[in-house]
């Protein structure tokens, strides 16, 4: 007979057994597999990778984000920066000053992975153009 203890032990378990982003359940071993996608997704996000290497350096404003992410709305930049916070990539700090100051801060996690992040970045930029030229002779052999 299964102790009262253990019965707890498996409702928390099957209640991991959810993919967040899906709301679908899965196996016990396609649970990693959906928690890495989820970061994954998250910060290679089209602008979270840009944010967070910012922030990386040091407080960050909203403004100084806006005018350094080339292309993001206020909109995107707003719910990118909601998100990072919400998964404990940033920290918000809001000052008491008219108008109110808002600054975002790289958490212990985000710094960790900022080295990636830099490595990632470096390796595209070394590779756009030969990536690009292989696109080019791709399309240009399976085109009719």
């Amino acid at each position: 007979m299964m102790s009262q203890r253990n019965s707890d032990v498996s409702a928390l378990v099957e209640d991991e057994l959810t993919c967040a982003a899906e709301n679908v359940p899965f196996t016990p071993g396609q649970a990693r597999a959906c928690t890495v996608r989820e970061v994954l997704d998250r910060v290679g996000g089209k602008w979270s990778i840009s944010i967070l290497v910012s922030a990386s350096h040091g407080p960050v404003r909203f403004t100084e984000l806006e005018r350094h992410i080339e292309g993001i709305s206020r909109r995107m930049l707003t719910l990118t920066l909601r998100n990072l916070e919400r998964d404990g990539l940033l920290h918000r700090t809001v000052y008491p000053t008219v108008p109110p100051k808002v600054e975002y801060t790289a958490t212990p996690m985000a710094l960790e992975l900022y080295e990636s992040l830099v490595a990632l970045t470096s390796w595209a930029e070394r590779h756009r153009r030969a990536i690009a030229e292989a696109r080019t002779a791709y399309d240009a052999q399976h085109t009719g």
